[in-house]
């Protein structure tokens, strides 16, 4: 069964554990590898840094932030 497997990506290291990858569970070398790194996208563990108290004051225009001025 393993002799009509078209090649079409190059094999590379597996990105979990190291090992030359394989055809059959692409980019990863097993299965338990590609679990693992499915486990890690689930539980947060693949996470992008931002920092929202910048953003957030940077979208208030600065005349909402005072008192008002001109309530008279």
């Amino acid at each position: 069964m393993a002799d009509n497997i078209v090649k079409l990506r190059p094999t590379r290291p597996c990105p979990i554990c190291g090992k030359p990858s394989s055809q059959q569970f692409h980019p990863f070398c097993s299965a338990r590898c590609a679990d693992i790194d499915l486990n890690r996208w689930l539980s947060g563990a693949y996470v992008i840094p931002a920092r929202d108290d910048e953003e957030a004051g940077a979208d208030t225009p600065p005349e909402v932030e005072g008192d008002g001025g001109d309530a008279g």
